[in-house]
């Protein structure tokens, strides 16, 4: 009986394990089964642009996975029970509930209210791509000189508000920050984002909490009143509580707690990768949500699951975070890095150049995800395209694609 492999996620994190698995693992002795609510790879890091306007192209998750031998299942994930090894999905046609040997689960995380009351019934968020395409609407629809309030001063919402503020430049763009602007950046690289934010017409509040968001307004701890046409949320991430629901072993958020090799203390055969995952890193600091992480996490639990099923020696991946890239509209960037510590370092880069190499990074990253079985050899990818190894809202076969094309 072939090993079951279900992989939950195909974000950056899932969709490079599911992919890297399938070309390392024989299909004779595997089946690599992705759930995902969504029909094609959404690139998260550039949801702001959509919200803007922007037209991004979309890659289709089957497309992807063309040839691989992976089974695609659209649906969402209910819940998870470990002690049965089985994971309960909806969609369109009901539920079910599909079995497992081992679980990738990589949910990724959502938008978080905080509790702040209105901000699920009034704000906007980039998160996901549905909600960014709700914000795109309603951006659509405001009149010249209309007020956007972008609530949250991390890296999303500077993005966020740079990007509305280029693109739609008869909007008038508030930052809410609830600390100084920028103040996880060198002191050159506020600077930077200063006068980026005054060349874009953006209004930053800084030192200002946000206690309750209304339809046209949002309420601030000092009793100050912002009128507002359209709030986006970007005050903080939150994962899914299914994790947590299930008995997994979790942080007081819901991450899953892992080893080293992102395996979940509580149940061996569940590992975790992304934004759902509490991993320590190299200088012994939990890392970040962020796509790095994602990338690392995912290669480690990728290497460790092949170490375990083939028997062989499992590598470490160092876990580190470099710095941060963050785009100011699609002419200007920052490229921040950071020490060992998580700590700006005083040199920063920006201006156009580092906007380019901040849309390289997009680009590698979408062709890597997009190319997960880039180094399938030709006579797997041949069994692994082969009739049975497809099912009902699995990767449809296809016969007629050449070997050296089945993975593109």
């Amino acid at each position: 009986m072939k090993h079951r492999i279900v992989v939950l996620g195909a974000g950056y994190a899932g969709a490079y394990v599911a992919g890297n698995l399938a070309r390392r693992l024989s299909p004779a002795d595997i089946e690599i089964t992705v759930v995902n609510a969504e029909p094609d790879f959404v690139e998260r890091l550039r949801l702001h642009q959509v919200a803007a306007g922007q037209e991004i192209e979309t890659r289709k998750l089957a497309d992807i996975f063309t040839g691989a031998g992976i089974r695609l299942r659209l649906a969402r994930v209910t819940t998870v029970d470990p002690e049965r090894q089985v994971v309960a999905v909806t969609d369109a046609d009901g539920g079910t509930e599909l079995g497992y040997d081992t679980l990738l689960y990589a949910l990724g995380s959502h938008g978080d209210d905080r509790g702040v009351p209105g901000v699920a019934e009034h704000a906007f968020d980039v998160a996901a791509r549905p909600s960014a395409l709700r914000l795109r609407e309603r951006l659509d629809g405001l009149r010249e000189g209309g007020n956007v309030l972008v609530v949250g001063d991390g890296l999303t919402g500077i993005e966020t508000a740079t990007e509305i503020a280029e693109s739609r430049p008869g909007l008038s763009v508030t930052l809410v920050a609830r600390g100084e602007l920028g103040a996880q950046l060198s002191a050159g690289a506020r600077g930077h984002l200063r006068l980026a934010c005054d060349r874009l017409g953006i209004t930053v509040l800084e030192h200002t909490s946000v206690e309750a968001v209304e339809a046209t307004r949002v309420l601030c701890a000092d009793g100050t009143a912002l009128a507002s046409n359209a709030t986006v949320w970007t005050a903080g991430f939150a994962v899914n509580p299914i994790a947590a629901a299930a008995g997994l072993e979790v942080t007081e958020n819901g991450r899953i707690l892992v080893d080293r090799t992102m395996r979940s203390l509580s149940h061996p055969n569940v590992y975790a990768a992304g934004d759902s995952v509490y991993a320590i890193g190299a200088n012994g600091l939990p890392l970040p949500m962020s796509c790095a992480t994602a990338g690392y996490t995912g290669m480690q639990a990728m290497k460790a699951i092949v170490g375990r099923l083939t028997g062989s020696k499992i590598g470490h991946v160092k876990l580190d975070y470099p710095g941060n890239h963050i785009s100011l509209g699609r002419q200007d960037g920052i490229l921040q890095m950071v020490d060992r510590e998580g700590q700006a370092k005083p040199k920063y880069l920006g201006g156009r150049k580092a906007a380019r190499i901040k849309a390289a990074i997009l680009r590698m990253s979408l062709w890597t995800n997009s190319h997960p079985t880039f180094c399938l050899p030709k006579r797997k990818r041949h069994l692994a395209a082969a009739p049975e190894a497809c099912a009902a809202n699995a990767v449809p076969y296809a016969p007629d694609v050449p070997a050296d094309k089945a993975s593109a």
